[in-house]
């Protein structure tokens, strides 16, 4: 029998940026053990059936195929969700999103709504963050809603809610204090698609029209009718699109229009405030 340590030598060339991050995860999920652990028994011999489900995933993951589609699962903002390929993958980059949200000054009784809710991350994290707060995430794809409804489920949060609707077609009369969303942004030549993690995420989830804010404009254009006066809304974005997401913004009247950069300093997550028609 193989160690742990031979396992994870035997996985050295997978492609991506921490390709010995990936086979620890995928090693730990066969396993049912954390990474902690593999570090602590490098010598403990892996079973022959473990060895070769380990073997299996690492020969998907080094086809593309994502780490988290591979397990099932992707941590966001703490929260352990559950994932499939009719949802994108959460990424730490969407956490800037989430950040600007909690930093706002909400009413601790605010009513928000997380549009193409996907696996429910964002609104999720929120309603985490924010127990007081009426949550409501919306996605038109049923498998979607699903997927949302399981995690909300998991992580034991009952001020959400989960809704099938295609933007805002199924909330008429309704509105809140704050709007989010991460849109499909990407327009469909953008060589991004044919390359990594992209190959095999949902493509509704991704691609837009009108070189990619098409979704964008849309939202921009239709918030104010479901905002109180004061309520915002924040948008995640290409790092090359601030500028004209910006320009959106104040065409259509939103007071206080900036952007937040993620991690890697690029420009995010852009928003304003809508005082009054």
């Amino acid at each position: 029998m193989e160690t742990v340590q031979a396992l994870l030598r035997s996985a050295r060339h997978l492609p991506g940026d921490s390709p010995l991050r990936d086979a620890e995860i995928l090693l730990g999920h066969c396993l049912g053990k954390s990474r902690t652990w593999l570090y602590t028994w490098p010598d403990n011999e892996i079973s022959e059936a473990c060895a070769e489900q380990f073997r299996s995933l690492v020969q998907r993951r080094a086809q593309g195929e994502p780490v988290a589609y591979l397990t099932g699962y992707r941590e966001f903002w703490s929260l352990e969700l559950a994932v499939a390929p009719s949802t994108l993958i959460p990424r730490p980059e969407t956490e800037t999103l989430v950040e600007w949200s909690l930093d706002l000054a909400l009413s601790d009784r605010a009513d928000v709504l997380d549009l193409g809710t996907g696996t429910g991350a964002i609104a999720l994290a929120l309603a985490s963050e924010r127990p007081t707060w009426g949550v409501t995430g919306v996605d038109r794809s049923e498998a979607a809603v699903a997927l949302a409804v399981e995690n909300m489920q998991r992580c034991k949060l009952g001020n959400v809610s989960m809704v099938l609707s295609d933007w805002f077609a199924a909330l008429a009369g309704q509105r809140f204090d704050l709007l989010v969303s991460n849109p499909p942004y990407i327009d469909a030549g953008d060589e991004h698609l044919t390359q990594g993690d992209l190959r095999f995420e949902p493509k509704t989830a991704l691609v837009a029209g009108e070189c990619g804010l098409a979704d964008i404009a849309h939202i921009v254009a239709e918030a104010p009718r479901y905002l109180h006066p004061g309520g915002w809304l924040l948008l995640e974005h290409g790092y090359a699109q601030g500028a004209q997401v910006r320009a959106l913004l104040q065409q259509r009247g939103y007071a206080g229009v900036t952007t937040r950069r993620d991690l890697a300093g690029q420009e995010r997550v852009s928003g304003g405030c809508w005082l009054a028609e």
